[in-house]
């Protein structure tokens, strides 16, 4: 059963909006976005990372879930996550649609990477995919933890080639 967050008072919608209270939060007080959503796929990056010296790990990571960015929050313990939450309501609307595309293509390759681990590979085939799995999403991550802390969403003008040239760049570094 997935958590449901508590109503919203008026108090905690002002702190959604104060630069101060959100930086305290550690919630990005310009996007509005908190860099903990990130532990959700750090996580099972670690361990793909892992399955090279430790197969046994396979079970855990097709255990792993994508989870949208308030799904995180409503599941998480993250201490101020009904504010991040509602600071999700006031995010950047450029930040955020660019953090969900990234989300989107970060759940496609593990996606496909679980897929592959359920087919009972051999230890060696798991530890080579952990690692090219890892090898694709870490500049994903990173570039979702640069639209969080708002070094900002690619322009509107660059966009959609931007966006296929970084893609591009993920696969043929894993290559």
């Amino acid at each position: 059963m997935i958590p449901q967050p508590r109503p919203v008072s008026p108090e905690l919608r002002a702190q959604a909006q104060d630069a101060a209270v959100l930086a305290a939060a550690n919630i990005n007080p310009v996007t509005r976005l908190a860099t903990d959503y990130l532990n959700h796929y750090n996580e099972v990056i670690m361990l793909l990372e892992m399955l090279e010296s430790c197969p046994e790990f396979v079970p855990d990571i097709v255990g792993w879930e994508p989870r949208a960015y308030d799904e995180y929050f409503v599941r998480s313990h993250f201490k101020d996550r009904d504010l991040a939450l509602v600071a999700w309501e006031y995010a950047d609307p450029a930040a955020r649609m660019e953090l969900e595309r990234l989300a989107d293509h970060m759940n496609a390759i593990l996606a496909a990477t679980l897929d592959a681990l359920r087919l009972e590979l051999s230890p060696r085939a798991c530890g080579q995919l952990g690692c090219e799995a890892s090898n694709w999403l870490k500049p994903l991550v990173a570039r979702a933890g640069s639209v969080i802390n708002g070094e900002h969403v690619m322009s509107a003008v660059t966009g959609d080639a931007a966006r296929q040239a970084m893609i591009d760049a993920v696969f043929e570094k894993g290559a």
